[in-house]
């Protein structure tokens, strides 16, 4: 594993919205990121490496399978979270965003980008309510930085995330429909890992 955590806690001691800005996109889309959101990154990072079942999935590509390049497990409603800082983190996502989602999140999708060739390609979260609903997703990123991509479905200007170690990035408004996300292979990177809180039925 080749990530060299903070030697100094940079977070504050719970998870503080005062740092997020808001960036408007088009067709009724938005991004928030807010910087070393997530108190005890590398404490998380630890626990989510460590005791996470991560699984391989494999998919088909034209007229193979192919490995997906990451390693991933989700955790449902009710299933319990490897760090309290996560629980917490879900609780306060659902306080801060319930004007704007009018639901909790729920469930706690995770993906272990384990060096810089682990990625995922261009896509919206458009299965389930995403489809044809305005909704949030929720990510918190700990490990090494990597860059979160985000284009409006059609053509148009992309822009970019750099998402850091304990950092916070939330998709809204019609941004799942409308715009796609990815995160591209780099020629370098250490281990990340992404835990992206989402409500019920929104995948």
């Amino acid at each position: 594993m080749d990530f060299q955590g903070t030697l100094f806690e940079a977070a504050p001691a719970t998870p503080d919205f005062s740092g997020l800005i808001r960036t408007p996109l088009t067709r009724g889309a938005w991004v928030d990121v807010c910087p070393a959101w997530l108190p005890e990154a590398d404490d998380v990072f630890r626990a989510l490496l460590d005791d996470v079942p991560w699984r391989a999935e494999q998919r088909e590509m034209y007229d193979r399978v192919v490995e997906v390049p990451r390693l991933v497990h989700t955790y449902l409603r009710g299933e319990a979270l490897p760090h309290h800082r996560l629980v917490e983190a879900r609780e306060s996502l659902s306080a801060h965003y319930a004007p704007e989602l009018g639901e909790p999140f729920v469930t706690a999708g995770c993906c272990y980008y384990r060096d810089g060739q682990d990625s995922v390609a261009w896509h919206g979260d458009t299965i389930g309510r995403g489809k044809i609903h305005d909704t949030l997703v929720a990510i918190v990123s700990v490990g090494d930085s990597r860059r979160l991509c985000l284009r409006p479905r059609g053509g148009g200007d992309s822009i970019s995330v750099e998402l850091g170690h304990g950092d916070l990035v939330v998709m809204g408004g019609s941004c799942q429909r409308t715009w796609e996300h990815a995160v591209p292979k780099v020629a370098r990177a250490g281990p990340r890992i992404s835990v992206q809180f989402r409500p019920l039925n929104v995948f």
